[in-house]
């Protein structure tokens, strides 16, 4: 994984990034009102869980799920979905499969595989569990991450724009990584002088501010569900066909036009993704 700024650092870092801090701080300013969404019992729970040299920041974390694909290759699968070509739609029982067919092998089946290992956590004994809670958490925050990547539930054929030859202006590159990579770049670059800092600030004052009514439906999960990945996946294959694919085909110039209309739906799926990741947190421990 590259070490630029992705659409998975920047929304872990959007939510997480409060380090070695007890968990009733709000000294973080804007920050502050993103911690808030993590209860006391969940923000000590994930310091319990990271290990010691994380100090306490998952964030500095955020590309292990990628890191280890080559010490854990069956993990490789459970980042993405491959839906049916141009169907534009999500099924979990059609979908949810990696290529020798093995059900609930993809992201959404990921998620909800690591939130009931989490769910088994004990603040009083926390040796009692079976399973290693700690890799459970890593791999739930990154599985959020990209499963709010449009792209990471993409059509098959293209293997979610991963074999789309484009141009990102004057650099050649390939679909998926646009919406990786090179739209947060680009934005950094265009609008936020101080970088991800001021990136996160802006998302956050979004989430706090003009998203604010809509946040309580974001945080909502049908059935008291702790988690509701089918949920996002599919709006993210919505994401991908409206936008992400949209008049792009083999070899295409991708320049402002491209990049100012799409990178609303990135800053919507980051801000969706940290106060899910947050909501989830706050149900697995409460």
């Amino acid at each position: 994984m590259q070490q630029s700024i992705t659409i998975l650092s920047l929304l872990q870092l959007l939510l997480l990034l409060f380090s070695s801090l007890p968990a009733q701080s709000h000294a973080w300013g804007i920050h502050g009102h993103l911690i808030a969404r993590l209860s006391d019992s969940a923000a000590t729970a994930v310091r319990a869980l990271l290990p010691s040299y994380a100090g306490g920041n998952l964030s500095s974390l955020c590309s292990w799920a990628d890191d280890v694909k080559f010490r854990y290759p069956w993990s490789a699968p459970l980042h993405y979905i491959d839906t049916p070509d141009r169907l534009c739609n999500y099924n979990y029982d059609r979908d949810c499969k990696d290529e020798d067919g093995v059900k609930g092998r993809c992201v959404a089946g990921a998620i909800t595989n690591y939130t009931s290992q989490l769910l088994t956590y004990d603040a009083t004994s926390p040796s009692t569990t079976k399973y290693n809670l700690t890799q459970a958490l890593l791999f739930l925050a990154h599985f959020m991450g990209d499963i709010h990547q449009p792209l990471h539930v993409g059509f098959t054929s293209d293997k979610g724009g991963n074999t789309i030859d484009v141009h990102w202006y004057s650099k050649k590159t390939v679909l998926h990584h646009v919406w990786d990579n090179s739209i947060i770049e680009t934005a950094e670059d265009d609008y936020y002088g101080e970088g991800v800092a001021e990136f996160v600030d802006a998302l956050t004052q979004n989430i706090t501010g003009e998203w604010s009514q809509r946040v309580t439906g974001w945080e909502e999960c049908s059935k008291n569900q702790t988690a509701c990945p089918d949920t996002y996946a599919s709006e993210s294959i919505t994401a991908a066909c409206d936008w992400a694919y949209k008049n792009v085909t083999e070899d295409s110039v991708l320049e402002d036009s491209y990049f100012a209309s799409r990178l609303p739906v990135v800053n919507l799926r980051l801000a969706q993704g940290g106060v899910r990741l947050a909501a989830t947190l706050n149900r697995i421990f409460s």
